[in-house]
Formats: structure tokens, C-alpha cells, sequence
């Protein structure tokens, strides 16, 4: 039986689980559209999705130990090499949507976050994902094994250190 595409693309996992991985961290935030937000219609500008995610992903990736800083004290970048977003419906100027950054395990060198912006009424708006790699700041050089400080925060997700993000 054939499901509508909406469906699908609400509900399919960007990610699949490994079966021993630990469970995915999620934390929300709450954002408003503001004006500058917005396109001339009052709606939600395709081009701020990315904004939004990075404002949840930012939050949650910095209560894992793996904020800016961590980044920057180490050496390390780690650029986005994929974005993906499904538009599900439209978001309002001055309208309060929940953003939600779920980090996904991986053991190799990367960072899989998947986002969903949704109304206060429950209705998701979007949702999308980024993948992230590994590069040393000084030479721009891919890292093929994680950084120290990540494996250090991936070390505290399975032992459970970071189960008040589950």
C-alpha cells in the first residue's frame, strides 16, 4: 500500500540505530519567528531553516561537551558536509515553535544531528539533518579517527553520564 509522500517524509528515520549504541540525546529549544526571519509574506524564509537547527544544534551539542570552544581549544573544526531538510508546512511571523536537536551515535569520525521544528500545538513544521566531519584548524587535513574530547563525550553517553538528555 502506497503512503501519501508527506507521510513519509514526516516520519522515516534520516538515521538508522546501531544495535548497541546508546540511546540518541535530544534537548529542545524554544524560538520565535522574528521579523527578520520572515519573507515578505510573514512566513518563515525557506533560507532560516538551517539557523534554526543550528540554534537547537548548538545547545545540545554544547551540553554534550561538544560546544565551539571544545572545538576551538582542541584544533579541530568540523564543517557541515551534509545538510538535508523536508519543509512540511509553513511557520509564521511571531509565531513560538519548538526546535528539537537529536544527536545520533556513530563511532566513526562525524556527527549526525537530525532536527524537527514543531508548533505549539504539536504539528511539525520541518525537520532535516546535518553530518559533520573532522578537520584539524591548522592544515584543513580530515581526521579519520574522532577528536580526544569527543570520544571523551561519547565515553560519558555510554556510560549514561548523559542520560538526562534522553
Amino acid at each position: 500500500m502506497n503512503r501519501p509522500i508527506r507521510n513519509r517524509r514526516s516520519s522515516m528515520p534520516y538515521f538508522e540505530r546501531q544495535p548497541d549504541a546508546p540511546a540518541p540525546l535530544t534537548i529542545p529549544i524554544s524560538r520565535r519567528v522574528l521579523f527578520s526571519d520572515a519573507d515578505p509574506m510573514g512566513i518563515l524564509w525557506h533560507g532560516r531553516y538551517p539557523a534554526f537547527f543550528e540554534s537547537a544544534a548548538a545547545e545540545l551539542h554544547r551540553a554534550c561537551g561538544l560546544g565551539y570552544l571544545d572545538y576551538h581549544q582542541a584544533g579541530i573544526q568540523a564543517p557541515i558536509v551534509q545538510l538535508h531538510i523536508d519543509y512540511i508546512a509553513s511557520a509564521y511571523l511571531e509565531e513560538e515553535v519548538t526546535v528539537q536537536a537529536t544527536l545520533h551515535w556513530n563511532d566513526a569520525a562525524r556527527i549526525d544531528t537530525e532536527y524537527a521544528i514543531v508548533r505549539a500545538n504539536g504539528d511539525l513544521v520541518a525537520r532535516g539533518y546535518t553530518v559533520q566531519l573532522f578537520i584539524s584548524a591548522a592544515t584543513g587535513t580530515p581526521l579519520l579517527t574522532p577528536p580526544a574530547f569527543v570520544e571523551t563525550s561519547r565515553q560519558a553517553w555510554r556510560d549514561g553520564h548523559l542520560a538526562h538528555l534522553q
